[in-house]
């Protein structure tokens, strides 16, 4: 398969604490490609760096064969590459209406055919038109998410970056909105990279992932082999134990 994100040697240095240290890695198109680990294990900052928001020390980052420069992204890049965060309330403008959150990156953009696609963009995530014009506050945690999700999707990336991205929603609504990623990326063939605490959920949603602890990758393998218990690290073996969501999937399986 081709590989469209490709990470090399990787460092991100806040002040002296290494965040990131000599992280590789590599995601092949269409996959979705998981990171755990433990609170503070550099998961999110990897993110973060790729998407241009993390100070990188060393190391380099290719996104579909065009390695990126230090710093700040391009346009065309966040054309491509969109991400979704943790908090739905705090990455929603409280003051702004739905629609007018969906505009704004057409806008910057330069996409036209806006009614269109502000409708498309909702239906796709399950809202219909009477949830356009709401603000933030008038909608629950699992819609903000929906809109947030959207608004990601409405520029027609091909790599989505998901920060935790069910993890401050009630247990019943994860469910729904982890479906409706999977839906979104078999029907658009996106290539998603995604942060959870929950093995859970990595296991539901992804086909490989690296598991992190202390800015380090210290181990790589399939989503079958961690479900099979083959592991080699003690580290993972951990973590299995202490994710109630793997648990109870292992339990259901």
């Amino acid at each position: 398969m081709t590989e469209v994100v490709a990470i090399d040697g990787l460092s991100v240095d806040y002040h002296g604490y290494m965040a990131l240290d000599r992280v590789s890695l590599s995601v092949a198109e269409g996959e979705s490609f998981g990171l755990v680990g433990e609170s503070g294990s550099g998961k999110s900052t990897l993110l973060r760096a790729i998407a241009g928001l993390a100070p990188v020390s060393a190391g380099k980052i290719s996104v579909e064969g065009d390695t990126l420069a230090l710093g700040r992204r391009s346009r065309a890049f966040y054309r491509r590459v969109q991400m979704v965060f943790q908090d739905p309330y705090g990455s929603l403008h409280p003051r702004q209406t739905v629609d007018r959150q969906l505009l704004e990156p057409l806008v910057i953009h330069g996409i036209d055919d806006e009614e269109r696609r502000i409708q498309t963009a909702l239906d796709e995530v399950g809202l219909g038109s009477g949830f356009r014009f709401r603000y933030p506050h008038q909608l629950s945690g699992g819609q903000r998410q929906r809109v947030a999700i959207a608004r990601a999707l409405i520029v027609e990336p091909s790599i989505l970056l998901l920060d935790e991205p069910t993890s401050a929603l009630d247990a019943s609504v994860q469910a729904e909105i982890l479906n409706l990623l999977e839906k979104v990326r078999n029907d658009r063939g996106l290539t998603f990279i995604l942060v959870s605490h929950d093995l859970g959920v990595v296991t539901h949603m992804c086909d490989r992932l690296a598991v992190m602890q202390t800015g380090r990758v210290v181990e790589r393998l399939s989503t079958a082999d961690l479900v099979a218990g083959k592991v080699s690290e003690s580290y993972t073996s951990n973590l299995m134990l202490a994710s109630r969501g793997f648990t109870r999937d292992q339990r259901g399986s």
